[in-house]
């Protein structure tokens, strides 16, 4: 009876978070704007070769905006990149930007403005919001804020950061435990993260992003295997192993946010928000997890310990299926 309970559970689990995803789906579009002399701008456009988006006919450019020239593509990564001339008959402020086939897709987009005379700004543009205004934001506040959201929905929706801060919880006892180890996980992807986005660390995608699946393969096995008075390596050194694995996690981090891009002239501010983004999601995922493993204390205690063992399993099943495909990728 409990094999048949844990098998559906990792069926759900397997129903719940799609196998072929990899850990930095967040891979926007992005659109760059910038002012070349008085009314010549350059525009730069890098969307995903998959995607209706990667044609530059799918841009909503601003009215006073005519485009010259036969533009110039590139393929770079499994992205279209088109460069191409624009002139405007004065300034942009105020006008609309955005994408026409972004409703119809899943993802979101970034715009940024640099004019010569004002502001460099950072515009979002989402599925539901496909066309927005050119203000006159506080160019600090406007990447900090795009950046901030940028870095809470990458661990929100780039599953196996998640699974791995979700294995924590379900491994360690107390909430301060789980968050100081968390933390600790922070800490060390951000070294990384800011290593490789500045140049000055590099290893490749490829085992970098199967050494991160077998992490959570790790975390899930400690779980399954954690017997009351046995204490394992990862509940006797948390921060230890949550650091080191933290490293690998941060290289993920670096190339989902290479794809995205990052302003010019605002790297440090957009790297520093993005972290503080992607530590707000992971708080949020373990107050959700501490939450309801409250709830099943409270209500159905006999239920925790096989709740937590049949989620491992589900955990487990999805990395491992994660670690063979991008071996064999």
């Amino acid at each position: 009876m409990r094999l048949w309970r844990l098998g559906w559970a990792a069926l759900l689990w397997l129903a719940l978070f799609p196998t072929s995803a990899h850990a930095d789906e967040l891979r926007p579009a992005y659109v760059e704007l910038t002012e070349q002399a008085a009314g010549q701008w350059s525009l730069l456009w890098k969307a995903s070769a998959n995607s209706r988006l990667g044609q530059t006919g799918s841009i909503i450019l601003p009215e006073n905006c005519v485009a010259q020239g036969e533009p110039s593509r590139q393929f770079s990564g499994g992205n279209i990149l088109t460069s191409r001339t624009l002139a405007c008959d004065g300034r942009l402020e105020g006008q609309r930007i955005g994408l026409k086939a972004l409703e119809l897709s899943t993802t979101d987009a970034l715009v940024r403005v640099a004019p010569l005379l004002s502001d460099m700004q950072t515009l979002r543009l989402t599925p539901d919001a496909p066309v927005t205004l050119i203000a006159r934001p506080s160019v600090i506040s406007n990447v900090a804020a795009t950046y901030t959201i940028i870095g809470i929905e990458h661990i929100l929706l780039g599953f196996d950061h998640l699974l791995f801060v979700l294995a924590l919880v379900l491994l360690l006892k107390g909430g301060w435990l789980v968050a100081k180890t968390v933390t600790a996980f922070t800490i060390a992807h951000s070294i990384t993260l800011v290593g490789s986005t500045l140049g000055y660390l590099s290893l490749p995608s490829q085992p970098v992003e199967a050494v991160i699946a077998l992490s959570i393969v790790f975390l899930a096995v400690e779980i399954v295997k954690a017997r009351s008075g046995d204490i394992r390596l990862s509940e006797r050194f948390p921060w230890i192993v949550a650091f080191l694995f933290g490293l690998l996690h941060g290289f993920g981090f670096a190339g989902a946010l290479a794809e995205i891009g990052l302003p010019q002239g605002d790297v440090p501010m957009a790297l520093l928000t993005f972290n503080l983004g992607v530590e707000i999601g992971q708080l949020v995922i373990v107050a959700v997890g501490l939450a309801i493993l409250a709830l099943i204390r409270k209500f159905q205690g006999q239920w925790l310990q096989p709740a937590k063992t049949a989620t491992a399993y589900g955990i487990g099943i999805i990395a491992t299926y994660w670690f063979v495909e991008r071996m064999i990728a």
